[in-house]
């Protein structure tokens, strides 16, 4: 029968993974439950429902640093969270933790990211009581968003390693934690590779310790990195760095926020960007007619403010410049 391939694919985990690891058939289960699927675990039937979900599709139009650039060699947030899922499962094959958990994870952990990267996410939450957090906002789009209000129904630790894969409390997995390692690996290192394509950094920029200690190119540092991960982690309870890389880690960290994150050369047009936010979420608010037919289930169960909210952080970048063009911007005059 196929069900035989799923209970040996779970036999198998059982048998190699690390205790450490989480089985799939040890989950704590889905908000509503489900038979089991004939051929794949359910952390693998979590990813699948992530990479076919309509916010997964969206993140190839949504910044990760550089608004609407110019090239097609520039991250974007898709691209970005397909190296964390690289970076993830690399780690947890080595810890001998649950690939498919992992991979689901990493997959999901930006779904609910605005246009415009952070610069739209500090726009909204500036406008919405209690604040706007994308990590939250991505654990609400595979509760309650997709699906026209069903949701994916993910399992627990998919959910959770989603919430904490970056500020506040640690993921209850390991692969959870795996992943918020995984993503601060790569936007450091594919953030610097961008703003060096993008003109706004230079290598001899870089202070010379890191630059000593990292290489300086993005495959030697991730790969010092990710070694680190590994090698500290295997003699730890928990997912971290070795305590010399860590530092380091933060000092680069720290550097790049200072000449990339806030550098207003690469930041130049965030301000338009935070404009046409507030601009296009004021706008719903006063049109709630056009909510209805992507979320107007929301309207009608947490009201017109929270709709207006997950419409506007769901758009793409440029879907959000053609809504404001079509609402803002007057269309050229013409007697044809």
């Amino acid at each position: 029968m196929q069900s035989d391939i799923r209970n040996r694919i779970e036999e198998a985990e059982r048998t190699f993974l690390s205790p450490r690891a989480v089985c799939s058939s040890d989950t704590l289960g889905r908000d509503k439950p489900e038979e089991p699927d004939a051929l794949r675990t359910e952390f693998q039937r979590d990813r699948d429902r992530i990479v076919h979900c309509k916010a997964f599709r969206r993140l190839k139009h949504k910044t990760q640093v550089f608004l609407a650039p110019r090239g097609d060699h520039y991250r974007t947030r898709l691209t970005h969270t397909l190296e964390v899922s690289q970076i993830a499962r690399t780690i947890s094959r080595a810890l001998q933790l649950n690939e498919d958990l992992t991979e689901a994870i990493a997959l999901g952990h930006d779904l609910g990211h605005t246009p415009f990267g952070h610069a739209g996410e500090r726009a909204l939450s500036a406008r919405i009581e209690g604040g706007f957090r994308h990590y939250e906002q991505s654990v609400r789009v595979v509760e309650k968003l997709e699906k026209n209000g069903r949701g994916l129904n993910l399992t627990k630790e998919v959910r959770d390693g989603i919430l904490c894969h970056t500020r506040g409390k640690e993921a209850m997995t390991l692969e959870g934690r795996v992943v918020r390692f995984a993503d601060r690996i790569a936007y450091i290192n594919h953030d610097i590779e961008d703003a060096e394509h993008a003109g706004v950094l230079r290598q001899d920029q870089i202070p010379v310790r890191l630059r000593r200690l990292f290489g300086q190119r993005l495959s030697e540092r991730v790969n010092i990195m990710v070694n680190s991960a590994v090698t500290a982690s295997l003699q730890s309870d928990t997912i971290c760095l070795q305590p010399e890389i860590a530092e380091a880690v933060e000092e680069l960290h720290e550097f790049m926020f200072a000449n990339v994150y806030a550098n207003p050369e690469a930041k130049g047009e965030e301000d338009k960007a935070v404009t046409m936010i507030h601009m296009l979420y004021d706008y719903f608010l006063q049109h709630p007619e056009e909510l209805q037919k992507d979320v107007g289930f929301v309207v009608q169960s947490e009201g017109l403010e929270r709709a207006a909210a997950d419409f506007t952080a769901g758009m793409t970048d440029d879907y959000a410049v053609h809504s404001f063009s079509q609402r803002f911007v007057p269309n050229s005059w013409s007697r044809d």
